[in-house]
């Protein structure tokens, strides 16, 4: 018998920073181009100013991101900030594009980052990611990754 993990309500770690993946409704591979990248980075620098959420280190892949956030002060609760950041970009992608329906699954996956081992071995499952993908030949070579802000 399968049983569900539970997501924890508390955690008690000062400003968690969390790996976070969210996928593209039916896994569409709509986000490689530089017109998404920009609105996703876009959403994603506002996100401390707005929700309390500094962003680090992101991967923009074709139908999913993977992206490090660490609350800053009294941000909003994860699922709120990740749910309002699909919301908006959902938003700005589709009046682009003149698309209708869902934009993203629902929910997403997050991971607490628990030690600077465990961050790195994150940071490189990401950073290699397009190559596993077949997309570039070299990590370095994925025009769709970056950083923002580490405080």
């Amino acid at each position: 018998m399968k049983q569900r993990l539970i997501r924890l309500e508390n955690i008690y770690v000062t400003n968690p920073c969390y790996f976070v993946t969210t996928c593209t409704f039916n896994r569409n591979k709509i986000l490689d181009n530089d017109v998404v990248f920009n609105i996703l980075r876009s959403e994603w620098e506002q996100a401390k100013g707005r929700h309390g959420w500094a962003i680090g280190s992101f991967v923009v892949m074709p139908d999913h991101v993977h992206f490090f956030c660490t609350e800053i002060g009294n941000g909003k609760p994860l699922a709120e900030f990740v749910g309002l950041w699909k919301e908006w970009t959902s938003k700005k992608i589709k009046k682009h594009y003149s698309l209708n329906g869902s934009f993203w699954q629902k929910g997403f996956f997050d991971h607490l980052i628990r030690s600077e081992e465990s961050y790195s071995e994150k940071w490189t499952y990401v950073k290699e990611n397009p190559v596993r993908q077949g997309l570039v030949e070299f990590a370095d070579d994925w025009i769709y990754s970056e950083y923002i802000d580490y405080n």
